[in-house]
């Protein structure tokens, strides 16, 4: 059981790193500059320790700051594999 949930969290932190490059490469300046830790977390209303250490991979975050991180970069987060009808 522990080798599967290592392989998910694997799975989540390539899809975050993935998704963190991504909107970097998006929101590029003018000039080809990403957007500084600094001006993200400002965008986002959270800390600049939290953006360093949601872009480090630190393995426990807070959900409601990594979703304001996630929309502050135009992007959404969506649940797969919930049952809708609660079971």
């Amino acid at each position: 059981m522990a080798r599967v949930a290592g392989a998910r969290n694997a799975q989540f932190e390539e899809r975050r790193n993935a998704l963190i490059e991504k909107a970097k490469e998006r929101l590029s300046l003018q000039d080809g500059q990403s957007p500084s830790f600094r001006e993200l977390a400002l965008a986002a209303g959270v800390g600049v320790r939290f953006v360093v250490e949601l872009e480090a991979g630190k393995p426990t975050v807070q959900l409601a700051q990594v979703l304001r991180v996630v929309e502050a970069l135009g992007g959404s987060l969506q649940l797969t594999g919930v049952d809708h009808d609660g079971h």
